[in-house]
């Protein structure tokens, strides 16, 4: 199929200043443009046609979107103009903005070096589909954590048709992060593409790097990329700024991936769904970074990106991204937001005192945890899966299993006075699968 000359162009200014990332483009991440059609037509006559505008397809009244009250009524004191019309299939500039300046107040390690606007996505699952549109080939390999979110499978096994490999999460003495793993995978595949996925805090361990080991993950990828594997490096920062210890990196891996080395392209998949505790308005973002990197080749990526978005769901939800750029630029929104955090915080510790209680020692190994919204149990002597049907029978608990022997545990919806009874209760119930 021959490519449009709009995607060729942006291949060409990609080539031009960063020829890894060209590579590193799937087939139809090489073919995907930002069509020069209705949408840039109508977004030449917003700014240009003063006497009518008979372009895009909404409808308005009285100068502003038409709407009905009954609708209208759930929206207190949001102008309709900042409600109903489409928004751009990029995002709302204001907010892609706004994002950015707090990705960079967050991140101190990226410092001034360049990055992409981010793009916006219907949250975080379409965020990493849209990194797969671009990036995975049917076939490619993804790598990631054996202790992974299972969505994964969907997005990049049966969507992309892409073989996904894991290495092991946990080190054996189940106190941090496999870094021997990690390197072996990645001496594995020297000289080859590595699209690896690095989701930290992890979904569904709960565990975030310490300073060092964050360290020693972002030198570990440098130094691949150096001995001339090029890389896909994605962030699956979805439950950012959950951290509950002190040793815990709070940086996001991005900052510093971002400026490693030309053969390495950082992509930041993060939003608001978890960081601001709003899970049904599916505002999530993608952000690009490489060491190279260019405001030419960003535009191109984020036209690719926004292509994408164009091909698949036309744009995102408006009224969502409204809010999320009204909370991030409200004074109260930090103050607000930690507080929540500390809810968590106080969660995250009294699972941690009960769930190692010695009284539990014949039932489970505790997986590391210290960050997001959950913890896994190694369960002893009990199927995982029977374990979690039987509190549930007997029980009423709800929990999720995960492969022969974990269990997972979601202490983000379990009030901390609740706590001391899950766990009796997960402990009955593997006593009982023990026999």
């Amino acid at each position: 199929m021959a490519i449009n000359a709009l995607a060729q162009a942006a291949n060409d200014t990609i080539a031009a200043d960063c020829p890894v990332v060209l590579d590193l483009l799937s087939q139809v991440g090489k073919s995907l443009f930002f069509p020069k059609g209705i949408l840039t037509q109508s977004a030449e006559a917003k700014a240009k046609a003063h006497r009518h505008n008979a372009t895009i397809g909404i409808a308005t009244e009285d100068g502003e979107a038409m709407h009905i009250d009954c609708v209208h009524q759930a929206y207190n004191g949001l102008a309709p103009d900042d409600l109903y019309p489409y928004a751009p299939s990029t995002g709302l500039p204001a907010l892609r903005q706004a994002w950015q300046a707090k990705q960079r107040g967050e991140t101190p390690s990226l410092g001034e070096h360049p990055i992409s606007l981010p793009v916006v996505s219907n949250a975080l699952t379409h965020g990493l589909s849209l990194v797969g549109d671009l990036f995975v080939d049917p076939g490619d390999e993804v790598l990631m954590p054996d202790m992974l979110w299972g969505n994964y499978r969907l997005t990049y096994g049966v969507l992309r048709h892409a073989k996904l490999a894991t290495y092991t999460f946990f080190n054996e003495q189940l106190d941090g992060f496999n870094q021997a793993a990690f390197d072996a995978a990645l001496a594995e595949r020297k000289g080859q593409k590595i699209v690896t996925i690095l989701n930290f805090p992890n979904n569904p361990s709960g565990y975030s790097p310490t300073k060092a080991e964050a360290a020693a993950i972002v030198a570990s990828l440098t130094a691949a990329a150096a001995s001339g594997s090029r890389i896909v490096a994605i962030c699956d920062d979805a439950y950012y700024g959950m951290f509950f210890e002190e040793a815990c990196e709070t940086e996001s891996l991005f900052g510093r991936l971002a400026q490693a080395h030309e053969n390495l392209l950082a992509v930041k998949v993060d939003g608001a769904t978890k960081e601001m505790f709003v899970w049904g308005l599916r505002v999530g973002f993608v952000t690009y970074g490489v060491k190279n990197g260019t405001a030419a080749a960003y535009t191109a990526l984020e036209q690719k990106t926004g292509g994408a978005v164009r091909g698949g769901v036309s744009n995102i939800n408006r009224p969502g991204q409204t809010i999320v750029l009204n909370a991030v630029q409200d004074p109260a929104f930090r103050q607000q937001q930690a507080t929540k955090v500390a809810v968590l915080k106080a969660r995250a510790n009294t699972v941690a005192t009960v769930c190692r209680d010695p009284q539990y020692q014949d039932c489970w190994d505790v997986y590391p945890f210290n960050a997001g919204y959950f913890m896994c149990l190694r369960l002893k002597g009990a199927d995982a899966e029977a374990t979690r049907l039987r509190l549930l029978d007997e029980h009423g608990v709800g929990t999720i299993s995960l492969g022969a022997t974990d269990l997972r545990v979601a202490f983000s919806c379990v009030e901390a006075a609740d706590i001391a009874d899950l766990f009796d209760c997960i402990a009955q119930a593997v006593r009982a699968e023990q026999g």
